[in-house]
Parts: C-alpha cells; structure tokens; sequence
C-alpha cells in the first residue's frame, strides 16, 4: 500500500512537471538596463527585456505615463510593453508535442482606431481587433489556444498595424500559459464540460474575467473553452467564483453580447430519443442590474429564460425537453439583450450560464427543483 501511495505521488509529480510550461517574464516587471534605452524606446538589440526576443519600434511603458494629453494604460504592476508599427516580442517556450495549451494575456488599446493584435504559436494563430467596449478602464484580458506540434514552440505578438504614429499600437502585459485537458465524456452528462471547470488561466490579481474571442478557430479542439465554440460576432466572458457569482463550481461563462454573444456544443445523440437539457441562468454579481434573459436553442425547439437581475448574484434552473432527430444535435445559448453595468455605463455585461447537463429521460442521472 505505501509503495502504491509512493507511486501514484510520483505520478502526479511527474504528471504536472510534464504538462506545465511557464512564461518567463510575463508581467515586464524586469526592464532593459538604462543604456538600453531612450526615453521610453528599447534601442539595446533584441534581448533587450529579460525573457524576450523584441523587434521593431518597442517601448517600455511605466505605470502614470503620459503620451500628449493620454494616460498610458499599465494593467498589472508597474510596467508594461507597447508595440509600434510592425513591432513583435517572441519567447520561445518549452511544450509536451500533442497537447492543448492556453494563453491569457491583458493588452490595451492606445491611441490607434483599429488596432490589432496578431498571437501566434507555429503553425496555429489569429489576429484580434483589439476594443475597449467590453470594459469600461482601457484595457481586457484575453484568452487563445493552440495545438502544440513540437516540444518547442515560438509564442509571438506582433503589431500588424502601420500608423502614421510608429508608437501606435496596443500595450501588452500580463501573459500566462497553461494546458488544456479535453473534457471526458461521463455517463451523467452527454455535454464536455457542462460546467465550464476546465479552461484559461485567470489571473488571480484580475477581477475582470477572460474574455474569449469569437470564431477564432475551426476546431472546437483548440478552443480556450474546451467542448464549447464561440459562435458569434462578440466575445464571452470567462468567470471565476473568486471575483464573480458563480451558480455552481469556481467557473462559468458570461454572455456579454446579446445576440452578438453565443456558446454551442454539438453532441452526440441517438436519433428518436427524448433528451431534457438542464442549466442554469444568473448574474455574475457585478452590477449587472435590470431584465436579463437567456434563449437557448437545440435542434428545432427553443426556450426563453427571463432573469431580472439585481447586480448582486444569484440564480435560476431551467430545463429544454426535445426529441433527437439525428446523431448530432447542436445545443446553442445566446443572451436576448445587450446590458450594462449600472456602476460603469461603458462596460459590457449579462446573463451567467453554468451547470449544464442533457440526459436521456430514461436514465435520469439527477433531479432539478424549479
């Protein structure tokens, strides 16, 4: 028995030092030598700031700063990175070939329009358009994913915008990496990851949640949120219990875009068979006060789950029952209306959803209380 405990310790060791990567540097608390910079332009070459290979117009940004008449924006600590025209910083990471990582990353936009934000880890990437709508202090928190086909891999941020202005571009900060476990299958629920348990790294100093971006990849394997896409015009909300209400477990998603903001999962089903999908509807407890509403959508049938919120958490249960009529059904939710926060007028808000099931009615695994 103690030589079991023995190795199954050892296991989960080598377990979590075989899948866990980290990024060095990744809030630009350490900065180039003084010599190796000019004003705020890094001029030393590209290893310049400590962890990172930098190219192009680079500025090394401290917290207070003012461009003209403009705060610069510092999410985290006390220095950040902007990126100027065609500028990149790259860190090569150390990954486990076959697996799915996370990438979290807070960026600001400055002084462009339509700035964006080019991540790539070879051979997978996209380009972000990066907004201030979502939040209403400057800056978000965003989340990507690949696949990683080698042990090693470049990450890389690269500003494709050319202003007329070469230090136009968005400010960088705050960057973590994690795995990706794909979610199992469990005789109780025929949805992955009905829970939303598993998906980006949060940082815990951030209460603003992750956001993840819409229709960024086509396979539902190299989503942040594994089991679940994002199929709309606007991203999703990644929540944590720590900083948000939370209906169930430590996460949830919020839907921050009214129609513009969906989630789906295609399942597995057996044509003739009557389903029930369970779920839950809330507020995050952000200030997300007034009429909320969540529709979802599977197959041919659809319910509209009202929720009138007073920005101060909390939640119902509601229920979909259908028949299958093919081997694949695509579960979809989206929010009715566009909200926002009653503390913060510029700030993006909506319904949570969390706890989602769909069983067979025959084999009921657990009940609701509506």
């Amino acid at each position: 028995m103690e030589r079991f405990s023995f190795l199954l310790v050892l296991f989960c060791c080598f377990h979590v030092a075989f899948s866990f990567t980290h990024v060095i540097n990744g809030e630009f608390e350490l900065g180039p030598k003084p010599q190796d910079m000019k004003g705020t332009v890094v001029t030393g070459g590209p290893h310049s700031i400590p962890g990172w290979e930098i190219s192009g117009f680079i500025e090394y940004i401290k917290s207070g700063q003012k461009q003209d008449d403009m705060l610069l924006v510092v999410p985290n600590g006390a220095y950040a990175v902007r990126l100027g025209n065609e500028a990149s910083i790259k860190q090569n990471l150390k990954v486990v070939k076959g697996m799915y990582y996370s990438i979290t990353f807070v960026v600001a936009r400055t002084c462009a329009q339509e700035e964006k934000l080019n991540v790539s880890a070879a051979p997978d990437w996209v380009v972000l358009p990066m907004q201030t709508v979502y939040g209403g202090n400057g800056w978000d928190a965003y989340a990507w994913s690949f696949r990683a086909d080698y042990p090693s891999v470049d990450m890389v941020f690269h500003n494709p915008g050319k202003e007329e202005d070469p230090a136009c571009g968005p400010i960088i900060d705050s960057i973590a990496i994690q795995p990706l476990y794909p979610p199992r299958l469990t005789n109780k629920n025929v949805l992955k990851n009905g829970g939303f348990e598993e998906g980006p790294y949060v940082f815990p100093n951030t209460s603003s949640g992750v956001l993840i971006p819409p229709n960024i990849v086509d396979h539902i394997e190299h989503s942040p949120l594994p089991g679940w896409m994002v199929e709309s015009l606007k991203a999703v909300r990644y929540i944590d219990s720590d900083h948000f209400s939370v209906p169930k477990g430590k996460r949830a998603v919020e839907l921050i875009g009214g129609k513009e903001s969906a989630i789906a999962q295609v399942a597995r089903t057996i044509p003739g068979k009557t389903y029930t999908l369970f779920f839950a509807v809330g507020d995050a407890g952000n200030s997300c006060e007034g009429s909320l509403s969540v529709e979802a959508y599977v197959g041919k049938e659809s319910v509209k789950v009202p929720y009138e919120s007073k920005g101060k958490g909390g939640f119902k249960r509601a229920t979909l029952k259908f028949v299958a009529v093919s081997t694949r059904t695509r579960i979809l939710f989206l929010s009715t209306f566009y909200n926002m926060r009653s503390d913060d007028l510029a700030s993006l808000c909506g319904p949570v959803i969390d706890d989602v099931t769909l069983i067979s009615l025959r084999k009921p695994h657990r009940r609701f209380h509506i």
